[in-house]
């Protein structure tokens, strides 16, 4: 007992991860800025720029989720299977079972972290390439599974008509009433990692994912570790999907296939897979830079990919490894 919780607070005090760990805890001036920048999208009047918003949050929280995988030392490509898992159950509890949105929330959240539990117990004892292809495979099935189903889940034409949002007895039925719910969340989502990091269990899972042989040794348990990162990486997963389906009031098989899943992993590369910041930095570049490539139709996947390589190349721990966002973060005024 001892050994463990002494390996788990050493561990962030040494190494590139530990780095991270350090630079991700947000300070006051950080926290001044995420609150302004939340803040912003109420003054707009353009719908479009509040929908970015909006998917901007809904990211930052499902993103947040595969940090906590990363973390553990493993890439899963099956995210956003969670996603669709708790976007299909929760739909369908609400439109068929005529459930309350709060209980179908909770029955989709709970889905998705019991689906998770189960495969991650039979499938975390692999490791690199092998781990990420069953991810991959399961991911797939998942698709495959949605297009089959076709009585119950709509096949490849989906289900539309999915209602709005339901709290309480108020319909957030409109895009700045959701954005505030979104913006609420992604920012809970970045408490609640910059909590996590700074206990023996967010040190341990630091640990597991620098050296995982090490970490064994040491008495800590990899597997456990793991599999609670997993299991709670994808319902946080699942519970993104419950609001992005009520958001969008629509959902399909194609809306949760593996592109999807790799759109979140560049994110969290982008912003910074080692940083609680990066989630937030992540989804504010890469969700409205496609929108900002759409005129450019033939072009557009070149600009992406250019600017996408660029950031890497000069930036391979993200961009929340910036001095000035590593000094914002850490309320060093220097």
């Amino acid at each position: 007992m001892n050994r463990d919780t002494s390996l788990a607070q050493a561990a962030p005090r040494g190494g590139p991860r530990a780095a991270g760990s350090r630079a991700a805890g947000l300070r006051w001036p950080a926290l001044a800025v995420v609150a302004a920048i939340a803040a912003l999208p109420l003054g707009f009047d353009s719908p479009f720029y509040i929908h970015l918003a909006v998917l901007v949050c809904l990211n930052v929280f499902i993103v947040s989720g595969l940090a906590l995988v990363t973390r553990s030392g493993q890439l899963s490509l099956c995210h956003a299977a969670f996603v669709g898992i708790g976007a299909y159950v929760s739909v369908l509890a609400e439109m068929r079972l005529g459930w309350p949105f709060l209980a179908a929330c909770a029955l989709g959240t709970a889905s998705a972290a019991l689906v998770a539990f189960l495969l991650g117990s039979a499938i975390l004892r692999l490791r690199g390439v092998y781990f990420v292809l069953i991810t991959f495979a399961f991911g797939e099935l998942f698709r495959l599974s949605l297009l089959e189903s076709a009585p119950l889940t709509g096949g490849a034409n989906g289900i539309a008509n999915v209602p709005a949002v339901n709290l309480l007895g108020m319909a957030l039925d409109t895009r700045k009433s959701f954005y505030c719910l979104a913006a609420l969340l992604a920012l809970a989502a970045l408490g609640f990692l910059v909590a996590l990091f700074r206990t023996p269990r967010g040190h341990a899972l630091d640990a597991v994912g620098e050296h995982p042989e090490l970490a064994e040794a040491s008495g800590l348990s990899v597997r456990r570790s793991q599999l609670f990162a997993f299991t709670l990486g994808s319902a946080m997963a699942g519970l993104g999907g419950v609001l992005l389906s009520h958001y969008v009031g629509y959902i399909s098989p194609e809306s949760f296939s593996a592109q999807v899943s790799i759109a979140a992993i560049i994110m969290l590369v982008v912003g910074g897979r080692l940083a609680v910041a990066g989630p937030l930095i992540g989804a504010l570049i890469m969700t409205p830079l496609p929108e900002l490539f759409r005129g450019a139709v033939q072009s557009q996947n070149i600009f992406y990919g250019v600017t996408l390589i660029l950031i890497l190349r000069f930036l391979p721990q993200g961009i929340a490894s910036l001095r000035i966002l590593r000094r914002l973060a850490e309320g060093d005024n220097r």
